[in-house]
């Protein structure tokens, strides 16, 4: 490996010698710099582009050509003649300046060539075909190759180290504009140009009104030949494995028009490449943001989903899928745009873990735990939207998301604390989600906005867990010298929890029932005082009811229903909790610019009402709270800013943190609610810092962020002693938490190589109670990555990079520290323009601070066949997991413990796939 890296370093630095520097300054007939002009450099020997350039504000520009060659010169810009020269290289550098001459006829220069990115405003524009090498198969692929953008582990797109928040193809959006599904499905060959729209407004009518400087979306155009026809392509295979045949297909059709498109995407596999996981259902928001996401307030209805184990980079022992979307959008007339897609995802799972747990401040209840799940998950939504637009002054938007899904876990562990211990898990939730927005733009200083937003939520998780029991040993002391055997690690809890412990197993139920109905809405009016200022009154109010109810009881050997009393919690193991929360609020805010700073101080005032009523009791919370928030903008210049935040928000939880009676989290985690539980108020901060110099190709980000909790809601814990079974209750934490980050990345493209580095660090504070016994809990986390790509036209392409993490818990009397490095190396090529080879490698050693726990490594290949760029077919054998790794470690900690987890992996597979291009 270090030789490889030595090579590829010796192969860098050996292809910026061979170069020289053409560099010089471009200014206007008056003799004034021209910021943002265009430079290509033509090879006349090859006819291919073979530099480009972009000039500063000082109109200077630069450029790295080869020496000894002859090249053709042009120099261009919006509203001048195109000015070209030929120029023949030496060994020395080149100076040389030039005057564009201002002329409204048309230029006579022809411009064969397309300049490789063009700036006009706050839009940036990639010429596709002049980064890409043709062994590019999807939009992911061709976006890693833009200099100034990423596509991050998660499939996100980030732009200058801002994730996108929209993707659009011909203006349309592409399933609401989710960056992950247009990444890894969305063909390479089709793509003609990437358009980067910053500041970039939803509402055309907002945008010069709202603070858009981290909004970010992408227009994906298409080449002239997708458009007005079908494109895309399919492609199915098989292969086998040491344990499984293997299959796959997967169909990606695509129809673009004015008047309508059309996205189809389907996935069936079962080798682990997952289209869209369970993650990104959950996530996917469809579109819909809350009305009051800014107004200080933070109301969470808390999610019931099952506590699915997690897979990690896709990878677990067994994997199947079945994935279906399909998008559409339609213009029946220029005032009126519908749109809509549905999304299916199944998936069927098996999971082989082995988990260490260290428990804080008490080495005698680390526990080893041995797991074998089988998971199932059935997922499906809809979503319909409708804009009409009859003018420019006004603009009524609808739209409607259903979400509907059925899960179930079923897990077997082997604990070495508890025993053996059999958990299934299933729900079948749904929600329904709409929203209507209307923007009225009454003159040039007076524009209205209007959002409501209502949601519907039922969530009906099951719970069921069997541990051993053996009756004759409940009342035996635990005594190693009275050679009695010791009670099961379970029978205190049962008998807390109120079972019958006579029985051969304990098999406990408990069912759960939590109905959520949310109202959001506001109003906004801002009135633009003149071409600096403005100001803004809102008008909003959330309101929100929660319905919980649960019950936890026994299955009898005979298997009769026992209904549990226990004897802890005064006796609640039910609940039946109905809870209100009610928000209404005003909000001002004034935005001022003067000269390179944006100011926007403002503030909320809320009259909060939070209610909830349960076992005959009621208990209510009235207060009005004043929030202030405060953002500056510093914009050096046109890509280098500098974007200050602050805000003060209030911070509620949900109705299961406020339910009194007993609930099962697991079976080794019993809770009871707090029906008084306050709201917390946070303060925080952030600052960021962007630049993007196109003169140079440098990219540097860089965030600091500062979070501080007052009366956070905190849960007192109790472990009784040698036992694992935590038994635990939400307080208001009379101590702050804290939290703060930085992370920064700098990216640096020199010639055809692009080299980065980023740091990540973070730290939490947190303080909670245990046994009675209040400690902080500090975590504190650093990854480091370097990473350098190069991108030829003709030549393969590498990229080499390294990870180095530390995860450092301090939990008072005990401390743990984990170590990961990480080297990979990617590798592609285009042999004789017919056959593209791929491959990928990474070392992976996770160590604690005594000795490695585990080193692992995998290296996957592909070879695939077209006969030429123009062929309808393809051909490709894939080897997945070559080293026939068997499992990989991730670390994590929690409130009481931290836990080194080792989790296995598919094994070695080959595939043979076959692709047909539309």
């Amino acid at each position: 490996m270090n030789k490889l890296i030595f090579l590829l370093l010796l192969l860098v630095a050996g292809s910026t010698f061979a170069q020289v520097k053409l560099e010089g300054v471009i200014k206007d007939s008056i003799g004034a710099p021209l910021e943002l002009a265009n430079v290509i450099a033509i090879n006349q020997e090859t006819q291919k582009l073979d530099s480009y350039g972009i000039s500063n504000s000082d109109g200077r520009y630069k450029l790295s050509i080869e020496k000894n060659t002859n090249y053709k010169i042009q120099v261009s810009y919006i509203g001048t003649k195109t000015a070209q020269v030929d120029l023949k290289t030496s060994d020395l550098n080149i100076t040389k300046d030039f005057t564009l001459q201002y002329d409204t006829t048309l230029d006579e220069v022809e411009l064969v060539y397309e300049m490789p990115v063009t700036i006009k405003g706050d839009t940036i524009v990639y010429n596709a075909d002049s980064f890409t090498s043709g062994t590019e198969r999807k939009l992911g692929d061709v976006l890693n190759k833009l200099p100034g953008v990423e596509v991050n582990d998660e499939g996100q797109i980030e732009v200058e180290g801002v994730t996108v928040g929209k993707v659009m193809v011909e203006g349309k959006d592409f399933f609401d504009g989710d960056s992950k599904l247009a990444t890894q499905n969305i063909p390479a060959n089709a793509i003609d140009k990437v358009e980067v729209l910053k500041n970039y407004a939803e509402v055309g009518q907002l945008s010069g009104v709202t603070n858009n400087q981290d909004n970010i979306a992408i227009n994906i155009k298409l080449k002239q030949g997708k458009k007005n026809f079908w494109f895309g392509n399919v492609t199915a295979g098989g292969g086998a494995s040491e344990e499984n045949t293997l299959y796959l297909a997967q169909p990606k059709l695509f129809y673009y028009s004015p008047k309508y498109s059309i996205n189809v995407i389907g996935d069936l596999n079962n080798i682990g490449e997952i289209a869209f996981t369970r993650r990104d259902y959950f996530n996917f928001t469809g579109g819909f943001r809350s009305p009051s996401r800014g107004s200080g307030t933070n109301i969470d209805l808390g999610s019931n989903n099952l506590g699915f184990l997690t897979l990690q980079n896709n990878r677990a022992k067994d994997i199947n899928t079945k994935f279906g979307a399909a998008n559409f959008s339609y213009s029946p007339k220029k005032t009126l745009d519908l749109s809509g897609f549905a999304i299916f995802l199944s998936s069927r799972t098996d999971l082989q873990e082995i988990n260490d747990v260290q428990f804080l401040n008490d080495a005698s209840r680390d526990e080893n735990k041995e797991s074998n799940t089988t998971q199932r998950s059935d997922l499906a939504m809809m979503k319909f939207s409708a804009k009409y637009k009859p003018n420019g002054n006004n603009q009524l938007d609808y739209d409607v998301l259903a979400r509907t899904s059925k899960e179930s876990q079923d897990q077997n562990v082997l604990s070495s604390r508890v025993g053996n211990i059999d958990e299934l898990e299933s729900a079948t939730p749904f929600s329904f989600n709409q929203n209507l927005n209307y923007y009225y733009t009454l003159d040039d200083t007076n524009i209205f906005a209007f959002e409501v937003q209502h949601l519907l939520q039922d969530e009906d998780p099951f719970y069921n867990a069997i541990l051993e029991n053996d009756p004759a040993n409940n009342d035996n002391p635990v005594n190693p010298d009275d050679n009695l055997p010791d009670p099961d690690a379970y029978d205190d809890t049962a008998s807390n929890l109120g079972l019958d412990r006579e029985q051969s197993v304990y098999n406990i139920n408990q069912d759960k029932r939590v109905k959520s109905n949310q109202v959001d809405a506001k109003l906004d009016y801002w009135n633009i005082l003149n071409k600096k200022s403005d100001i803004n009154f809102t008008l909003g109010t959330i309101y929100s009811r929660q319905d919980f109810d649960s019950n936890i009881f026994q299955v009898l050997d005979d298997d009769s229903k026992f209904e549990t009393t226990p004897t802890i919690n005064d006796g609640l193991d039910t609940n039946n909790i109905g809870y209100t929360f009610s928000d209404l609020y005003l909000g001002v805010h004034y935005r001022l610019k003067s000269g390179i700073f944006t100011f926007t101080p403002g503030f909320s005032g809320h009259a909060y009402s939070a209610k909830n009523n349960q076992f005959n009791v009621k208990y209510t919370d009235n207060f009005f709270r004043l929030l202030p928030d405060f953002n500056m903008r510093m914009q050096l210049k046109k890509s280098e800013q500098i974007i200050f935040n602050y805000s003060m928000r209030t911070r509620f939880t949900d109705v299961n943190q406020l339910a009194r009676g007993l609930v099962l989290n697991n079976y080794g985690s019993v809770f009871s609610g707090n029906q008084e539980l306050e709201s917390a108020v946070s303060h925080n901060l952030n600052l960021s810092y962007f630049s993007f110099n196109m003169f140079n190709y440098t990219n540097v980000t860089a965030r600091l962020n500062y979070s501080k909790t007052v009366d956070r809601i905190r849960t007192s814990s109790s472990l009784p002693q040698g036992s694992v079974i935590r038994i635990s209750s939400p307080i208001n934490s009379a101590l702050a938490d804290e939290s703060a980050s930085a992370n920064t990345r700098f990216q640096k493209t020199i010639g055809k190589f692009r080299g980065t580095l980023s740091a990540n660090l973070s730290y939490n504070k947190f303080n909670q109670v245990v046994n009675d016994r209040t400690s902080v809990n500090e975590n504190y986390s650093q990854t480091y990555r370097t990473q350098l790509r190069s991108n030829f036209r003709e030549a393969p392409n590498f990229e080499i990079g390294y990870r180095y993490t530390i995860q450092d818990n301090d939990q008072g009397d005990r401390r743990t520290k984990f170590f990961t490095k990480a080297p990979s190396i990617e590798f592609d090529a285009l042999i004789f323009k017919s056959f593209t080879f791929k491959t990928d490698y990474s070392y992976n050693n996770f160590s604690d601070e005594d000795q490695t726990i585990n080193s692992y490594e995998f290296w996957d290949a592909s070879l695939a066949y077209k006969k030429n760029k123009d062929s309808k077919w393809e051909y490709e054998i894939k080897a997945t997991n070559l080293l026939d790794t068997k499992s990989q470690n991730r670390s994590s900690a929690g409130n009481i413990s931290v836990s080194a987890t080792e989790y296995f992996i598919q094994p070695r597979f080959l595939t043979f796939r076959l692709r047909y291009e539309l």
